[in-house]
């Protein structure tokens, strides 16, 4: 999907339905929206060529304002699919070798973080979360390493999540554990991607 298409599906699930009034509405007032817009804006620039990536600066440094006072940690590069929504958004933390499926929701307090290992042949391993599709993650929950949530997953708030989760599974706990298995996605107004 291009970013085009990306900012058309994140505008969606924010209002319900894509129109410029909504996109433009929603970069003016909504903390949240605006760094996922930004974010956007910076991924295009990058993909860009000629004079329009010369404008890639302005962009890291409005994506820098609009995560700053939306008081997120949101790198501009973090691989992330159509559908984005962040819910509240305070202290957002995703690091940027995390990666992000479509129609994902996050919510405050959400880390999805990296993890270093030593292996037992002493090398450095460093690995990022992958969140696939229709993902929901509850406030303050912790997610790291080389892990996957399963497809339409819902991760409970609190959850510190360090195993990979099962498609369309409920996690509560610390540490967390499987509480429902074959659950509904939780997904409003989901992008048709």
């Amino acid at each position: 999907m291009n970013h085009w298409d990306a900012i058309k599906a994140d505008t969606h699930r924010q209002y319900g339905q894509f129109s410029w009034h909504n996109l433009v509405k929603g970069f003016i007032a909504l903390r949240t929206f605006r760094p996922v817009v930004t974010l956007r804006l910076c991924q295009w620039l990058s993909a860009s060529h000629g004079l329009v990536r010369l404008a890639l600066p302005i962009g890291k440094l409005l994506h820098r304002m609009a995560t700053h006072t939306a008081a997120i940690d949101l790198p501009w590069h973090t691989e992330i699919g159509s559908g984005l929504t962040l819910i509240h958004g305070w202290s957002l933390v995703i690091t940027k070798g995390s990666r992000i499926g479509n129609n994902v929701t996050l919510f405050h307090g959400v880390t999805l973080g990296r993890r270093d290992r030593i292996s037992r042949e002493s090398e450095r391993l460093t690995e990022y979360p992958v969140s696939e599709d229709e993902v929901w993650i509850g406030p303050h929950a912790i997610i790291v390493g080389g892990i996957t949530i399963g497809r339409g997953s819902r991760i409970a708030g609190g959850a510190f999540v360090t195993d990979s989760i099962p498609p369309y599974s409920v996690v509560s706990g610390n540490p967390a554990v499987i509480v429902k298995s074959n659950c509904v996605p939780d997904v409003m107004n989901p992008a048709p991607v």
